[in-house]
């Protein structure tokens, strides 16, 4: 058994601004303004949820009925727990809360449970809800959902099975973790099942992710791009170093978010997380983040898709120059690393990632950034200026099409309404994603500029004006608007009320509000209690 760090928690550095800009009269009652319209939209989803969905996983904002694709239960009643503290909703958290201790998980609408998606929606919703409340009844659920999902760790090497049946493990099944997984879903389990250990004093949960985290620190320099790990893992053999293809978007995000972030939860008491994280940063500053090109020449910085071949019985590597909504989560990864390890490149690195999605943001006709898209790197990062024919000739690569034919380009251009600067959407969509809010908070938090609370307005009116229902919000199918408009795809995820509008209301909060200083998130945006000095 891996036991609990012991000792005092170190002095960590700060991560929020240690001086904030005097407000004004005017400013503050703007700001506030702002956090009740937050405020306002948040309640009109939720007052939507208990009358159509209450007890289900997901409102459809469009239908009035629900969905339950995450066990049916009640995933967007977990996941706006703290939530609702956050906001002063102590009312509303008290009926939700007794609602969500009644949940009976020994039930599930599906054969299979994804033991990553239960693990950062409810054990970290029920383990936030119980650090902002204190109320015992959360953390029994958070005991209970975290010795269910314990069962999945029960393997020969004890490598979980992310996809689980519990029903075959009730039946004594014999269980082996797959041969093939995300590397995300088996690494990104660490902080909840350590704050769980961390409040009960029972060290199994922590033991059971320490034994993953010492797997992959072993294999971290044996990958194919030594230093970081593919996005696809062999957990049945306990091989993390065949996959071609490294990223730190989807399939792969959160492994690399939470190495910071556990240093924080454990006040640096295992310093292996800081040296897991340096390494893996290293890669991905040198290989995996790029310049584009853009018509105003903005010094912003996307991260692509880094995929290895052979050519000649050598490794080879490129870089596919393409951007997620996703993995806007990282510039507020950058910059919670540049902070609690002091490292300047790092933070430079956080606030020009973030900036990389603002800037997707703004060039959209909806204000939205879409899902996927590429996008042509500048050949020198530090002297990149815009070309005309440069991204028509991107446009017609990613087309497949004869580089020479320009012509072409535009007819593309006009069909697709790309944005000068964008040389494909693969996706369209906008899904009611938080991560690119959740970088701007964190930046805002870290540096207390201004000109961010403008940058979260403008994202939240553009969110509003686009995806407002009369029951909610919903998904969109296309932020282009090909056609002058877009459609609302019937589709409210349980992130809209547990993440995004929780980012978009503690940006206009007073800076001591879940103070990053105090707390950490979860990729859930559960926030967690650290140890402190």
């Amino acid at each position: 058994m891996r036991h609990l760090p012991t000792g005092r928690p170190k002095s960590l550095p700060r991560i929020q601004a240690e001086v904030w800009p005097r407000e004004s009269a005017k400013e503050r009652d703007t700001r506030l303004e702002r956090q009740a319209a937050v405020k306002k939209m948040f309640l009109r989803c939720w007052d939507s949820y208990k009358r159509f969905a209450w007890s289900h996983d997901e409102l459809t904002p469009l239908t009035g009925s629900h969905h339950n694709p995450f066990g049916g239960w009640g995933a967007t009643l977990v996941d706006s727990l703290d939530t609702l503290l956050i906001m002063g909703l102590n009312d509303e958290f008290a009926v939700a809360a007794r609602a969500a201790a009644k949940i009976d998980f020994s039930k599930t609408t599906l054969g299979r449970v994804n033991v990553f998606e239960t693990t950062i929606r409810y054990l970290g919703g029920f383990l936030a809800a119980y650090d902002l409340s204190g109320d015992q009844n959360m953390l029994r659920k958070a005991r209970e959902v975290g010795d269910m999902l314990y069962v999945a760790f029960d393997t020969p090497n004890r490598m979980p099975i992310a996809r689980w049946d519990p029903e075959a493990a009730v039946k004594l099944s014999p269980q082996q973790a797959p041969e093939r997984t995300l590397v995300a879903e088996i690494g990104s389990l660490c902080m909840e099942f350590t704050r769980l250990s961390l409040i009960t004093g029972d060290p199994k949960w922590f033991d059971a992710t320490e034994r993953i985290r010492e797997a992959l620190e072993d294999q971290q320099e044996s990958t194919l791009m030594p230093g970081i790990w593919p996005i696809s893992v062999d957990a049945k053999h306990l091989d993390f170093t065949q996959d071609y293809t490294f990223s730190l978007g989807a399939m792969a995000d959160s492994v690399f978010e939470y190495l910071p972030k556990m240093t924080a939860l454990l006040g640096g008491l295992v310093p292996c997380y800081e040296t897991m994280y340096k390494s893996a940063m290293n890669v991905a500053l040198k290989h995996m983040l790029f310049r584009p090109m853009t018509p105003d020449n903005a010094d912003i910085r996307m991260s692509g898709i880094l995929h290895m071949d052979e050519e000649n019985g050598e490794i080879v590597h490129t870089l596919e120059t393409s951007g997620q909504h996703l993995v806007c989560f990282a510039g507020g990864m950058f910059t919670v690393g540049g902070k609690l390890f002091k490292d300047a490149e790092h933070l430079i690195a956080g606030q020009k990632l973030t900036e990389g999605c603002i800037w997707a943001y703004n060039a959209t006709k909806s204000g939205i950034m879409p899902e996927t898209f590429t996008m042509a790197a500048c050949r020198d990062a530090d002297d990149c200026t815009w070309s005309e024919q440069e991204w028509q000739r991107g446009v017609l690569k990613e087309a497949g099409q004869n580089q020479a034919d320009l012509f072409k380009a535009e007819d593309i251009i006009t069909e697709e309404a790309l944005p000068p600067g964008f040389t494909r959407v693969g996706d369209s969509r906008y899904i009611l994603r938080p991560e690119a809010i959740e970088s701007v908070f964190i930046l805002y938090r870290a540096t207390a500029r201004k000109d961010l609370l403008d940058t979260a307005w403008q994202m939240f009116e553009a969110i509003e004006e686009h995806t407002s229902t009369a029951m909610g919000n919903a998904a969109i199918a296309d932020v282009m608007l090909r056609d002058g408009t877009t459609a609302k795809l019937d589709s409210m995820e349980s992130f809209w009320l547990g993440e995004t509008l929780k980012y978009f209301y503690l940006i206009f909060s007073e800076p001591s509000l879940i103070s990053l200083d105090e707390y950490v998130f979860n990729t859930e945006a559960h926030p967690f209690r650290r140890l402190l000095r």
